[in-house]
């Protein structure tokens, strides 16, 4: 009889044993990742692309509650800045135009090295070596052109310098995007541009505007001919059925690779490492490739209509001295635009 009881009771223990097991495993899988908690996310993306990145997140990681402040990248490292002095940085994650911006934020000591699992699939050369931010797409500056108003397409960038498209240029800021920052550094270097372009392109009435999707409105509504914008946003504009065309100029383009990094006091690290992931990860990257970005992973194609970083022709200057050179940068170009 005792030894019926004991079989009896270590069955029991057994199967309760077996069911604890279950439950775990089934909480490692599905919906139920045991990651949770407010994430503060910070970006420069369009409003529409934060969100569904977002949303697809937030389909792997139901418990996470993503908060989302979007601005251009300079507003956006402003509020950090001014976050940072009243010693409370709010932002979890940060996801901006590019490395010069995070080269900055490493700087000043305000980012957490993170090397993800999925840095074996993204170029070592678009990627911090100390694992403090990583790029999560390609992102060229190239023309734009409306298609009502230029008969001949140009293939080079002296078109916005050109007598014939006096007053119908227009070019994003560099204190609003820091795509439009970054070009700066990167035009000014190159020989074949320096600062005397951006005085050409003062003379010729450039318009200065807030920020891409500024530029990329002006020239499909017709008001401007030609413009200086980042090449996704033409793609998908063209696809859906907007007046203008792509072009990238014979002289080659500036890239940012619009990186992505973890801030050093992040109140959810687990969720915003968890973020990370996703974003490098094929799934992440296929999302990006779906909304009409060229993704930074290997493996992963491009949209149609874009070119690939090894189709372009990549006019870049170093990074360090593009971050020591900024703010001096944006002064010169302020005294020659009056911004």
């Amino acid at each position: 009889m005792n030894l019926v009881k004991g079989g009896f009771l270590l069955t029991l223990a057994s199967l309760a044993l077996v069911g604890c097991g279950s439950e775990e495993s089934s909480s490692n899988n599905g919906n139920s990742t045991g990651i949770e908690g407010d994430l503060s996310f910070y970006t420069s993306q369009p409003d529409e692309d934060a969100q569904k990145l977002v949303d697809a997140f937030k389909e792997n990681y139901p418990d996470v509650n993503v908060q989302t402040y979007r601005s251009g990248t300079e507003e956006v490292i402003s509020k950090i800045k001014a976050e940072q002095k009243a010693g409370d940085v709010q932002a979890d994650v940060l996801l901006v135009a590019d490395s010069v911006t995070f080269e900055d934020l490493k700087e000043e000591d305000l980012l957490l090295e993170y090397k993800s699992e999925e840095l074996s699939e993204i170029p070592s050369n678009l990627v911090d070596p100390d694992g403090m931010y990583a790029g999560t797409k390609v992102m060229a500056t190239a023309l734009v052109a409306n298609t009502a108003n230029v008969e001949e397409m140009p293939d080079s960038w002296n078109i916005l310098t050109d007598e014939t498209a006096k007053g119908k240029t227009i070019m994003p800021s560099p204190f609003y995007s820091g795509a439009a920052a970054y070009n700066l550094g990167v035009f000014t270097r190159n020989e074949a541009f320096g600062w005397d372009y951006f005085k050409s392109l003062k003379a010729n009435e450039m318009t200065v505007t807030k920020g891409n999707g500024a530029v990329l409105q002006a020239v499909a509504d017709g008001e401007k001919s030609y413009g200086m914008v980042v090449d996704f946003i033409v793609a998908r504009a063209k696809a859906e059925g907007s007046p203008v065309e792509l072009i990238y100029p014979k002289e080659g383009v500036p890239v940012i690779t619009e990186p992505i990094g973890i801030m050093k006091d992040a109140e959810n690290e687990e969720a915003a490492k968890a973020f990370v992931d996703f974003v490098l990860s094929e799934d992440g990257q296929k999302l990006a490739a779906e909304i009409g970005y060229t993704p930074i992973r290997k493996g992963v194609d491009a949209p149609e209509g874009l070119q690939t970083i090894d189709e372009m022709n990549v006019i870049d200057a170093d990074i360090s001295e593009l971050y020591q050179a900024k703010e001096d940068d944006k002064k010169e170009f302020e005294t020659i635009f009056g911004q």
